[in-house]
């Protein structure tokens, strides 16, 4: 391209001297023949030039679209209440997992609950059987109270004097006798 490239802007007013130059110095007549036949839009070797011209859209204001705005506002709008149900729906099945985990850790602790009732309730009827009362009582020096060694407190045969009384504890013993 004879060393001449792309110009930008262009200083002075020597453009055409700058074309020329570019211009490429031998044509052969079939290309002058096909030139003046069919123009030519792009002319190899010949350099690009560009114009800098400076517009002031300062001043153009944007149509305002009636149309396009409601198209807008509604578009808005189905996306936010989508987003909305979307938000909802999460948090509601979230809620119901959360509920869920919940509801399988109580069943976990009602079940290991029954267990435990169940082991109380065996221990309560072994500790409970009076043979075995009996067999430690005897191991531990105990036998059955003599005749007259248990009083009943609550006997309503004593009569009540009103006096008061100095309690006593040497030669009674208190002894609980299933009725």
């Amino acid at each position: 391209m004879h060393g001449v490239e792309k110009l930008g802007k262009v200083e002075g007013g020597n453009h055409m001297a700058i074309w020329a130059a570019a211009w490429p110095q031998k044509m052969s007549t079939t290309s002058l023949n096909t030139a003046s036949a069919t123009p030519r839009r792009y002319m190899p070797g010949a350099p690009e030039i560009y114009f800098h011209k400076a517009i002031d859209n300062s001043r153009l204001l944007r149509a305002v679209d009636p149309v396009r705005n409601r198209e807008m506002r509604m578009f808005t709008a189905t996306v936010v209440i989508c987003f909305l149900m979307s938000l909802v729906y999460l948090c509601q099945h979230c809620n119901s997992i959360e509920y869920g985990y919940k509801i399988e850790d109580l069943r976990a602790k009602r079940d290991q609950m029954a267990d435990v009732n169940r082991t109380l309730k065996l221990e309560e009827a072994t500790l409970k059987e009076p043979g075995r009362i009996d067999a430690l009582a005897r191991e531990m020096g105990m036998g059955l109270p003599a005749v007259g060694q248990v009083q009943r407190l609550d006997d309503p045969s004593t009569p009540d004097s009103g006096a008061p009384v100095m309690a006593r504890a040497n030669n009674i013993s208190v002894v609980s006798v299933p009725n």
